[in-house]
């Protein structure tokens, strides 16, 4: 009850703060298993996304959050985790007592096999320019793995200056999310797309919403 109460707060306090637009062009929201790959400036992204998805999506659709920030008090513990049922992923691979180093993609698998979609910034870290850094190879692995799960890019509009650099009480300002249309790695001829040109269309992808 207290995560419900604590969801339906945020939500209004984000729809406040930001209108959290919600701007679908090439696909519309709909009730099927996805991987929404975005741009990534601020900590406040994650809530984003989540706060512009209609409810019938949100219910469905797993953030992922970096476990080291997202776990380091036990506030932000709950609410990512009961809140938000988020996947924690490590931003540094680290390895077990015997040495051998865990797949950093392993729970995003788990959630993906369980039937969830998933909000993805395959940038890896926060970047402070304009434009997305390069993507790392992690969209590219789950697609391989999951090709039936369908590839949403979006572009985050002015959350970087909702929440900047330092800050930890949010301005209002007005911010957007633009979702495009479903992409694929491509193979023809027998050959699959390598990850160095896929990763650059997921890119150009996600940036080509900027305008839109």
């Amino acid at each position: 009850m207290l995560a419900k109460l604590m969801s339906l707060f945020l939500l209004g306090l984000v729809r406040l703060l930001t209108g959290a637009q919600a701007r679908w062009h090439g696909c519309p929201p709909k009730a099927e298993q996805r991987i929404y790959f975005a741009n990534h400036q601020s900590h406040a992204d994650l809530v984003m996304i989540w706060a512009a998805l209609p409810s019938e999506l949100r219910g469905i659709t797993r953030p992922i959050a970096a476990k080291d920030y997202w776990t380091k008090t036990p506030f932000k513990h709950w609410l990512t985790s009961r809140v938000f049922n988020a996947v924690y992923v490590e931003r540094e691979r680290k390895p077990d007592e015997s040495g051998v180093f865990s797949d950093p993609l392993a729970p995003l698998i788990e959630a993906l096999a369980n039937g969830d979609s998933i909000i993805l910034f395959p940038e890896g870290t926060r970047g402070y320019e304009e434009l997305p850094q390069r993507f790392k190879s992690g969209l590219y692995n789950l697609a391989l793995k999951f090709p039936n799960v369908v590839l949403v890019p979006a572009w985050i509009n002015n959350i970087q200056r909702l929440l900047p650099k330092g800050e930890v009480v949010p301005v209002p300002v007005l911010c957007s999310v633009t979702f495009g249309a479903p992409m694929q790695v491509m193979q023809a001829s027998g050959q699959v797309e390598d990850h160095a040109a896929f990763a650059e269309r997921a890119r150009d992808a996600v940036i080509a919403l900027r305008d839109v």
